[in-house]
């Protein structure tokens, strides 16, 4: 597999050669206390519920853009509890390999979907919705194990 891809030079049109890097990104299973942990709709394809996050912007740390990414979508503020684990498949988003940095926080009150949200709400851990995006499936049932005294959070997956 390589990692160069190749464009053409706006000014001269040769074709350079452009190193192509995973995208940053972060996902933030919110909890909220008595309701569940927060999910929205995704307004954008690929449509379905997700746990709320988006990419990091360029000189903002991991943890800065999960908090951002959280109020953004959800209109919570949150506190970050740890880290449940790094996923990195190149296929879990159609649109681009992306590489996501997966916390567990909590917050307090009622989500209202904003940005890129066009709904947002409360699940319990035992009744999720179906349609879940990306690889949000495998992160949630990750997290579930995490909830049941797990002490390794989630498998390592090689390729």
């Amino acid at each position: 597999m390589t990692s160069w891809r190749y464009k053409k030079c706006p000014v001269c049109g040769a074709e350079i050669e452009v190193y192509a890097n995973p995208v940053p990104t972060v996902d933030i299973i919110i909890e909220v206390k008595g309701s569940g942990i927060v999910l929205i709709e995704r307004k954008n394809a690929p449509h379905g519920w997700a746990i709320p996050g988006g990419f990091v912007d360029y000189g903002e740390s991991v943890e800065t853009a999960a908090v951002r990414e959280a109020k953004e979508e959800t209109g919570l503020d949150v506190m970050l509890k740890g880290l449940l684990g790094v996923y990195s498949n190149p296929q879990r988003d159609c649109r681009v390999h992306t590489v996501s940095t997966v916390f567990v926080a909590e917050a307090q009150g009622n989500p209202n979907a904003g940005d890129d949200a066009a709904n947002a709400r409360c699940f319990s851990s035992d009744n999720l919705p179906n349609e879940l995006a990306f690889d949000h499936g495998l992160i949630l049932a990750h997290y579930i194990k995490y909830l049941e005294g797990a002490r390794c959070l989630c498998t390592v997956q090689h390729g």
